[in-house]
């Protein structure tokens, strides 16, 4: 009876419960692929790089804009790949978004991911764009055979906020062209121009008077500061050799530089290979923070088999101008005070992690030479 009974109350509860109301299975848990973080460096054959700078677009917002930046440099570097990227984000968009959005881009076109420097910027020469590109790529061929040199930016500054910033531009050409002469260079060896300008009001000016000179470039024109104090016009080149260096690395520097400036106006590499260095954020704002950041930088060259005794070329992102001041000290503490390698200091808006102060990237060479 008590077999029957239970046989009964299973029944009954079948019917109660019924199969709809039975216990459903959970869906399995959706693992989302990690993304792949950018190398914090990449060695490459110095006489193949070549150089680009994505076209300004308005379409969208800074995630769309990132992905039609990447497909306008696939574009133009057909089957070199790139290895370097320098992203100059305006507006208000996350700069974070930049590094998913090249790991997903690469990831996807399986192609191996570049070293990445991001900086937010006060504003680029074009109504709505948010971000500019700038690509190292490797060509099939020798394009650079004895080399490349890189000048650290020259710079003509003026008290107050003019409308118009021709006329610094102008004085700043000589600098320009006497950091070029130091080198053994003219203006038409220059591949790529960086231009760091306090207002964009007559940017198109600027860059048609620097053209003349320079008319073999690829153009990057970029307001760093949303309020600048003084008004500033600053531009870095690379430029390709056009005979041997006379070694590895040399570093020149115009007898009538500023003295003042721990720097070389050029840096000017005959190396065969060339470490390319993505930025290193200091986390905060004290000198401790950015010696961090350098001492990181010194062991990513040094797994690349370079160091900070072969940096040929620097770059600063800074919050502030104290803080690159600051970092630049640091900087001439680490390295052979000596030979200073060309640096580039900007000073921008801000950098993709919330307590980041001061990032640095490097150009530099490997410690042993086949």
């Amino acid at each position: 009876m008590r077999k029957g009974l239970r046989i009964g109350l299973l029944g009954l509860a079948a019917v109660i419960w019924g199969p709809a109301q039975q216990r459903e299975e959970e869906p399995p848990t959706q693992i989302l692929e990690t993304l792949k973080e950018p190398p914090p460096a990449i060695t490459a054959d110095t006489g193949r790089l070549v150089f680009f700078v994505s076209p300004l677009s308005s379409k969208g917002l800074l995630s769309q804009q990132v992905r039609d930046a990447l497909r306008a440099l696939f574009g133009q570097t057909g089957s070199a790949p790139i290895v370097k990227l320098r992203a100059f984000v305006a507006g208000s968009g996350d700069t974070r978004r930049v590094q998913a959005i090249v790991s997903e881009t690469f990831t996807a076109r399986r192609q191996p991911l570049p070293v990445l420097t991001v900086a937010q910027v006060g504003g680029l020469p074009s109504a709505g764009a948010q971000v500019v590109l700038e690509a190292t790529a490797v060509s099939r061929r020798m394009v650079n055979p004895h080399g490349l040199a890189f000048l650290a930016a020259q710079s003509a500054g003026q008290e107050g906020l003019p409308g118009r910033l021709a006329p610094l531009a102008a004085r700043m050409l000589p600098k320009l062209r006497g950091a070029l002469a130091a080198a053994g260079l003219e203006g038409q060896d220059v591949a790529r121009m960086t231009c760091f300008l306090s207002s964009l009001e007559d940017v198109w000016d600027v860059r048609n008077l620097l053209a003349k000179d320079f008319p073999k470039a690829v153009y990057d024109m970029v307001q760093p500061e949303r309020a600048p104090a003084h008004a500033a016009v600053s531009c870095e080149l690379v430029a390709r050799l056009r005979s041997p260096a006379g070694g590895p690395l040399r570093l020149a520097t115009r007898k009538d530089a500023d003295a003042a400036v721990w720097s070389s106006d050029a840096a000017l590499v005959g190396s065969p290979r060339v470490v390319l260095a993505g930025s290193q954020l200091a986390f905060g704002y004290e000198a401790e923070d950015a010696r961090l950041a350098f001492q990181r930088l010194a062991r990513t060259l040094e797994h690349e088999g370079s160091s900070l005794a072969n940096v040929a070329a620097l770059s600063y992102y800074s919050l502030s101008r104290g803080i690159a001041e600051q970092a630049g000290k640091i900087a001439a503490g680490l390295l052979d005070p000596s030979r200073p390698p060309a640096i580039t200091a900007v000073s921008c808006v801000g950098l993709p992690a919330l307590d980041a102060a001061f990032g640095v990237d490097a150009v530099a060479i490997p410690s042993t030479l086949p």
